[in-house]
């Protein structure tokens, strides 16, 4: 399954991406840390490197390590705002658990 972004995400690393001046998109991954186990990891890139898998949508290029891959298939990425805190959210369908402060998860 594909990895999206929604509107809001892509309008977000859209503006971001030209204040910086460069960037091809975003890399997303996951790392093995917290209660629950994994935790997501989200960069901007700079270049596209020759194992990365590759999405588009809405303009916006994700890049996905093949090790991250089976832990994020099929995952949208949103920007949202709740009161004064704004920031990426993940939305995955392989999510099986998520830890009581919400930094780590288990598929």
């Amino acid at each position: 399954m594909p990895v999206t972004v929604t509107a809001a995400a892509a309008r977000h690393v859209t503006k971001y991406l030209a204040r910086r001046g460069k960037g091809v998109g975003v890399r997303l991954g996951v790392k093995t840390t917290g209660c629950s186990g994994l935790a997501y990891k989200i960069e901007y890139a700079d270049a596209v490197s020759p194992e990365d898998v590759v999405f588009e949508d809405q303009g916006i290029k994700i890049l996905v390590d093949p090790k991250s891959m089976p832990y994020i298939d099929g995952t949208q990425l949103d920007f949202v705002r709740e009161g004064l805190n704004e920031g990426f959210k993940f939305i995955n369908p392989n999510e099986r658990d998520r830890c009581g402060c919400g930094e780590s998860f288990r598929v």
